[in-house]
This record gives C-alpha cells, structure tokens and sequence, in this order.
C-alpha cells in the first residue's frame, strides 16, 4: 500500500480548511514520470515523420499536376495558332512575330509561358521543324507516376496529344 503524505501540519488547520471547502490533496504521485515523458515525445517524433513525407509525395504530386496542365495550356494555344495562321508557331516567344502570313505573334494566344514549377530556370522543351512547321513536340519531364500519362520522366506532346 502506497503511503499518502499531506501538507497540513494539525487538526486545527485540517478542521479550518474543510470548513473553507478545502480538500487535502497528497504531495507526490500527481505527476507524470519520465518514461512516460519519453513514450509520448518518442510518439509525436513518429506521427510527424510520416506527416514530412506525406507531405513530400503531395508536393510531388502538385508539382505533376502543374507541368501536365501546362502542357496541355500549351498544347491548346499552339492548336488555336495553327487553327488561325495554318501553321505551328516556330518558337514559343510571345512577343515576335512567328511566322503566320497575318502577322499575328503567340502571345496574342498565350500571354506567357509556363515554366517548370521546381525550377523556374528549367524550360519545357518545344520543338517545330520548319521550313513548314506542320507539326511539333513539347516535352516535359515529371518526377513521380501520373495517372494517364505514365511513370516519371519525359513525356512528350504532340498534335495528337502526350505520347
């Protein structure tokens, strides 16, 4: 049997606290020892280290997500271009003049062009071989598995769509 110790010192003081509406509490065994400490922080370490690398994957994701859905921005702006001038724009420069007999310049189809999402100073690749431009290839690499498109590397858009 585990021996209680209280602080009140005699019975006058006892008799005076419960009449205020005091109980006597005990001075130990209210805390919480240290293993017990240690189980729960080992615990909340556990839950976010999973939490870290979920978020990591949905990152991931997201940033998969982007590259798919500027490519086919992309695709779509160089089909309205070829749907206006008969032809594939020959870069993706917004401001020149790309070739169209009209003289009209992709930026009027596409104000800017994406960029990649982890690194801005990374590129989508475009490529439309002249002296025609009748079709053209747009690649764009992604890092995890995307669902219709395929597992992670370079993909490719053509007029027909992503290969």
């Amino acid at each position: 049997m585990k021996k209680i110790i209280f602080r009140l010192r005699s019975p006058q003081e006892a008799g005076q606290a419960r009449q205020a509406g005091f109980t006597q509490t005990p001075v130990g065994g209210a805390g919480f020892t240290l293993v017990e400490l240690l189980v729960v922080i080992a615990i909340i370490g556990l839950l976010s280290a999973l939490a870290v690398v979920a978020l990591n994957n949905a990152r991931l994701k997201s940033r998969d997500a982007k590259r798919v859905a500027d490519a086919r921005q992309i695709s779509m702006a160089v089909a309205l271009y070829y749907n206006d001038c008969r032809e594939y724009p020959s870069d993706l420069v917004t401001t020149i003049d790309n070739g169209c007999d009209e003289g009209e310049t992709f930026g009027l189809y596409m104000a800017s062009i994406p960029s990649d999402p982890q690194s801005p100073a990374r590129e989508y690749v475009y490529d439309s071989p002249g002296p025609d431009y009748y079709t053209y290839t747009f690649t764009v690499t992604t890092e995890g598995n995307v669902s219709g498109i395929g597992d992670a590397g370079p993909h490719t858009v053509t007029p027909a769509g992503f290969k």
